[in-house]
């Protein structure tokens, strides 16, 4: 797989089965990565998924036909914070993680939100290297710990708090 087979577009409604399928297979393969559960969504409805799609701004990296990477973007509600926005949801399937997908979509995700906020934050688990050295690679600064943020399993998990300046560019 190379960088030009890959699409990056945002998911509509009728996406709602791939979309399903990759974010059921990231809550699996990395639970402690994420607030949600796998139990918790497995149980949810299609049109949950579609509903989701539908209200939220989710980007996927396609090759061919097959969703292989996705990230979420969502402003901060409020008045005084509608000048941040949140990456989230961020996976890309194992086969891809070498061919610049996560690289693609956090930059389209960036591009996307410099229309709309000033400041993009995000959080990533403590111990996934590869996922800080990309976000770093791309300008996203740390700048806090969240202790035990998440816990799964009995385990406690620390998040790395990071944020990039969208107005700078």
């Amino acid at each position: 797989m190379t960088d030009d087979d890959i699409e990056i577009r945002r998911l509509a409604r009728e996406d709602a089965v791939l979309y399903r399928d990759i974010r059921l297979e990231a809550l699996q393969a990395n639970p402690e990565a994420f607030g949600s559960t796998f139990e918790v969504e497995d149980a949810q409805p299609l049109s949950l998924f579609s509903d989701r799609l539908g209200s939220s701004t989710v980007l996927g990296a396609f090759r061919d036909t097959e969703l292989v990477g996705i990230v979420g973007f969502a402003v901060q509600q409020g008045q005084k914070e509608a000048h941040k926005g949140a990456l989230w949801g961020m996976y890309v399937r194992p086969a891809a993680r070498n061919a610049k997908v996560g690289r693609r979509l956090v930059e389209a995700v960036c591009n996307h939100a410099r229309q709309q906020v000033e400041l993009i934050q995000l959080s990533v688990v403590v111990d996934n290297e590869q996922a800080r050295s990309l976000y770093a690679r791309l300008g996203f600064l740390e700048y806090g710990v969240e202790k035990n943020a998440l816990k799964q399993a009995g385990r406690c998990y620390d998040l790395v708090l990071m944020a990039k300046d969208l107005s700078r560019h």
